[in-house]
């Protein structure tokens, strides 16, 4: 009996080795799933990161229109991707009552056809409008093509760029539209732009002299 028992010993050694070497279906299942169930909160996390990320509201350029109360270019079917006014070259300004062109990029996604009618920039200055201005459904109209056909006169204060102006949009169907529109400076994108009328030249910097080289001795 003592063979017996033994060769039983052995046979349970064995067994219990090849269990650990090769576990059983259930158990590598298992393991895989708390694998798959621990790298969840990664991957959620990653996930809200993005979205985080890409959610965020971001400016393309400092050429936008910011609409009042917490509106971003649109109200009542009018989209206002990019507006500015076209200040000076950098260094110069724009004289006291002197003028700058009002650039508008403007879409209407209503139903029925608008017309931008007059725009009002309160006590800084007064806005010439050339003629009416037609917007069509869904047709991207530009207010300085070919030639601006806004432009801000009688500017109370020198302007050098950087400033905000507040403009009132008089839409036939849209109503007033009130933004806060940027001076940019004629440079970078801006700078094949025609120049502001009555713009002051930016200065010429001076060459300074350079020291005398010393004698060598």
């Amino acid at each position: 009996m003592g063979w017996i028992w033994w060769a039983l010993h052995i046979t349970h050694a064995r067994h219990l080795r090849k269990t650990k070497e090769n576990p059983p279906v259930t158990s590598r299942r298992w393991i895989v799933v708390a694998a798959a169930f621990l790298a969840a909160p990664v991957l959620a996390g990653c996930g809200a990161g993005f979205d985080a990320t890409t959610n965020k509201p971001y400016a393309p350029n400092e050429a936008q229109a910011l609409i009042d109360k917490g509106q971003y270019g649109n109200k009542s079917g009018i989209h206002i991707p990019q507006a500015f006014i076209l200040g000076p070259d950098s260094g110069a300004q724009l004289p006291w009552r002197g003028s700058a062109p009002i650039y508008l990029n403007i879409l209407n996604t209503a139903g029925t056809a608008d017309t931008l009618q007059a725009v009002s920039a309160g006590n800084m200055g007064t806005v010439k409008v050339t003629a009416p201005i037609q917007l069509p459904v869904n047709q991207l109209v530009n207010t300085g093509k070919p030639t601006p056909q806004l432009m801000l006169e009688a500017i109370p204060k020198s302007l050098r760029g950087g400033e905000s102006i507040k403009l009132d949009l008089q839409f036939a169907q849209a109503g007033v539209v009130s933004m806060n529109v940027p001076v940019v400076t004629r440079s970078r994108e801006f700078a094949e732009y025609p120049p502001a009328p009555g713009a002051t030249p930016a200065p010429t910097p001076t060459p300074t002299a350079s020291a005398p080289a010393e004698e060598a001795h």
